[in-house]
């Protein structure tokens, strides 16, 4: 859905990764990236990224995540007549029928269901659209803001006062959702936001398999070393390390500027004039072309007062047409309601010593596998790269020892990956 050139790079960086993990068979998690085609769709809609982990045996989970993500991105443009909160509610219900009638319809997808996390990034600031517990993040300078609510048993029991946070972990398993698209006809949709955009956000849209593995600091620290793409790559090597039990997925936007789009050529510019036109209802059409004919063929056999009174329909058919196609109506006002209660958690990730000494114990295990297991790997960047940290870490510049230390991790990650199995569970990289 992306255009071909990106007339969004110089204000906007993203970037989108799904890995199946080392435990899973095949990748149930899907995810989208639709920033807006033009000025005018960004006005109107944002830029728009979605994330889903499906549930299901066989291909269910693969097939529900899927549809999901198309049927929310699609929908949601389409809905012209309807504000953006509306619009992603829409959708996000429209895509929760389509899965349930799918899994109704076939025994082998029959209670299939996905989680979906969607993100806009509109001019009035970020509204998330959330089921399930996959996660929506903000990164703002050293601070990382969960706005989402995981719909799990441990965050429900939580928020009811049944389950001090303390105890959560020993008692009850982080893997039981209570909400997701697809199972039940009906479903509750969470919206949060809109949140203020500022320069230098980094937004971060992830399924558990992430979640679970890697803290919030650490993804924090993670997203503001690195750029989109690579830091999206390393939080899948990080959650990997952990022994990967889940699919991965992660979806990185960072704000660079003001949403401008880049000038194009003069048929971009008519094309975006002819996106903001609105749709015209088709009752509308049918009344204009059904009065006009009436009012021809009336006047054709005499009935002059007749045809006078269908002409005078006609005439306020095409006005309430021309009204609709060019008129002000929604597409300019801004929906200024505010949505739900989040952020749910805030955590300062501000590189520090803890942090590094978690770096260094993944670089540590790095090594000793590698002894065990004769990689064949190349380490001499790898060294170059915790000279550079350590001599960073030195001088009290923490968040260059992070980030060299992240590079030197990916490094040899980016060599192991082109060694690993296609599926199935590995011992490589399984800490």
């Amino acid at each position: 859905m992306e255009p071909t050139t990106d007339i969004w790079s110089h204000c906007l960086e993203k970037a989108a990764l799904s890995d199946i993990g080392l435990r899973r068979a095949n990748n149930q998690d899907s995810y989208c990236m639709a920033p807006a085609g033009d000025q005018g769709d960004f006005d109107r809609r944002g830029h728009l990224f979605i994330v889903a982990d499906g549930m299901g045996a066989h291909a269910a989970g693969e097939f529900a995540s899927k549809i999901a993500t198309d049927v929310v991105s699609l929908t949601y443009r389409k809905l012209l007549d309807q504000s953006p909160p509306e619009a992603i509610l829409s959708a996000v219900l429209e895509a929760n029928r389509q899965i349930h009638t799918r899994g109704q319809a076939t025994p082998d997808f029959h209670g299939m269901g996905t989680t979906t996390t969607a993100l806009l990034l509109l001019p009035a600031g970020a509204l998330v659209a959330h089921v399930g517990d996959s996660r929506a993040y903000r990164l703002r300078g050293n601070r990382i803001e969960q706005l989402t609510f995981d719909h799990s048993l441990v965050w429900e029991m939580q928020a009811s006062g049944n389950l001090p946070k303390a105890e959560a972990a020993g008692y009850v398993s982080k893997n039981i959702i209570t909400r997701s698209l697809g199972p039940s006809p009906t479903v509750e949709v969470d919206l949060e936001g809109p949140f203020q955009v500022e320069t230098g956000d980094t937004f971060l849209l992830c399924s558990d398999g992430l979640s679970n593995q890697v803290k919030d600091d650490e993804i924090g620290m993670v997203l503001a070393s690195l750029p989109p793409a690579d830091a999206a790559q390393t939080l899948i090597d990080l959650a990997c390390l952990r022994g990967g039990p889940d699919n991965i997925t992660a979806v990185v936007a960072r704000v660079l500027g003001p949403q401008v789009a880049q000038a194009g050529a003069a048929d971009q510019t008519a094309s975006s004039a002819a996106q903001n036109l609105r749709p015209i209802h088709p009752l509308l059409w049918t009344l204009l072309g059904a009065s006009s004919l009436a009012a021809v063929g009336l006047m054709a056999m005499g009935y002059r007062a007749a045809a006078l009174a269908c002409f005078f329909a006609a005439v306020g058919s095409g006005a309430a047409a021309l009204v609709q196609r060019y008129g002000g109506g929604k597409k300019n006002e801004v929906d200024r309601r505010r949505f739900g209660r989040g952020p749910y958690v805030k955590s300062d990730c501000a590189p520090n010593q803890d942090l590094l000494t978690r770096l260094a114990e993944i670089v540590r295990q790095l090594r000793d596998a590698s002894l065990s297991e004769n990689w064949k790997v190349d380490w001499s960047g790898f060294d170059g790269l915790l000279a550079q940290a350590a001599a960073a870490a030195g001088s009290g510049d923490m968040a260059a020892a992070a980030r060299a230390n992240l590079r030197a991790i990916s490094s040899i990650m980016a060599q192991l990956r082109k060694q690993r199995p296609a599926a199935g569970d590995s011992g490589v990289f399984a800490f």
